[in-house]
C-alpha cells in the first residue's frame, strides 16, 4: 500500500498538468503550441540543462558512464525498431523515428526530478541531452533522408549541454544573479512542456490504432530491456540506472508527430501511436517506477 501511495505521488503530479492540457484545449480555450514550444525549447530548456549540469554533485566519471549507457541503449532499441518495422512491413520513414526516441523531456525529466529528487534529475539531464543530439542528427535524417551539422550545432538545447559539461568538468559556476535568473527561467520548463503534452494529444486526430498499440507494447519491453543491459554493461549505481530505464521506456514524442507533418511521413499513423503510447504510459510507467523506487 506505502509503494502504491508513493508511485501515486511520484507520477500524479505528471498526468495532471497533463490533463490540465488537455481539458484546456477541450473547453476551447486559446493555446499557441508553435510559441509556447519555441519558448521551451529556445529558452526554459536549454536554462534547465546548463543549471542542472552545472550545479550537479554528480561525479563527472558516473555521468560519462550513464552517457555512453544512453547512447548504448538508443542504439540496442534502434536496432530493435529496425527489426520490429521491417517484420511488420511498416514504413520506416514513418515508424522507425518515433519507436527509438521517447518524450524524454515532457515525461522523463519530471518523473525523474519526483522519484528521485535532483540526483534524479541530474541524470535525467544527461540522457535527455543524448537523447536531442540523436534525434536532431539520426532522427531528423531517418523521417527526412537529410540532415545538417550546422543546424545541429546551432541547436539551443545542445549547446547548452555542452557548456553545462564544460562547467561541471571544469568546476566553475555562474555569479550567484546569474544562477538564480537561470534557474528561475529552467523551472519553467517542466509544467509548460507538460501542459503542452496534453494540449498536444488533445488536438491529434488518429489512425491505424490497432497496429499503434501492438507496437506501443513492444516498444515499452524492448526499451525496459535496453535499459537494463546497457545500465548493467557500464555498471551504473541504482538511481543512474533507474533513471536510464525510465528516460528510454517513455513514450513516443509529440515531436515525432511535428517531424512526420514537417517531411511528408505519415503524420497520422505517428499520432495514432503518440496517442496510445501516452495513454499506455499512464499505467505503465507506474508500474516500471514501482520496481525501481
Amino acid at each position: 500500500m506505502n509503494l502504491a501511495l508513493t508511485v501515486l505521488e511520484i507520477t500524479a503530479p505528471v498526468f495532471i498538468l497533463a490533463a490540465i492540457g488537455f481539458g484546456w484545449v477541450r473547453l476551447g480555450f486559446e493555446y499557441r503550441v508553435e510559441f509556447v514550444t519555441r519558448l521551451a525549447m529556445t529558452l526554459s530548456v536549454p536554462c534547465l540543462i546548463f543549471t542542472a549540469l552545472m550545479r550537479t554533485e554528480i561525479n563527472p566519471e558516473a555521468l560519462a558512464a550513464l552517457s555512453l549507457a544512453a547512447f548504448v541503449g538508443y542504439g540496442i532499441i534502434a536496432a530493435a525498431s529496425l527489426l520490429l518495422v521491417t517484420v511488420m512491413r511498416a514504413d520506416r520513414q514513418t515508424y522507425l523515428a518515433p519507436l527509438i526516441f521517447g518524450n524524454t523531456g515532457n515525461l522523463g525529466l519530471p518523473l525523474a526530478l519526483f522519484a528521485f529528487g535532483e540526483t534524479g534529475l541530474g541524470y535525467a539531464v544527461v540522457v535527455f541531452a543524448v537523447m536531442a543530439i540523436l534525434s536532431f542528427t539520426v532522427g531528423i535524417w531517418l523521417v527526412s533522408g537529410s540532415g545538417s551539422l550546422t543546424k545541429i550545432i546551432k541547436e539551443p538545447i545542445v549547446a547548452a549541454t555542452m557548456l553545462g559539461a564544460l562547467f561541471l568538468w571544469q568546476g566553475w559556476h555562474t555569479p550567484k544573479f546569474l544562477t538564480n535568473s537561470l534557474e528561475l527561467i529552467g523551472q519553467m520548463a517542466i509544467p509548460i512542456m507538460l501542459i503542452t503534452l496534453g494540449v498536444a494529444v488533445a488536438r491529434l486526430e488518429t489512425r491505424a490504432i490497432g497496429k499503434a498499440m501492438l507496437m506501443a507494447v513492444i516498444k515499452i519491453a524492448v526499451c525496459v530491456g535496453a535499459g537494463v543491459i546497457a545500465g548493467q554493461w557500464f555498471d551504473l549505481e541504482p538511481v543512474a540506472m533507474s533513471v536510464l530505464i525510465v528516460q528510454l521506456a517513455t513514450p513516443v514524442a509529440v515531436t515525432s508527430y511535428m517531424l512526420a507533418e514537417k517531411y511528408g511521413a505519415d503524420s497520422q499513423a505517428v499520432a495514432g501511436l503518440v496517442v496510445v503510447s501516452t495513454v499506455m504510459s499512464v499505467v505503465g510507467l507506474p508500474l516500471i517506477l514501482a520496481f525501481l523506487v
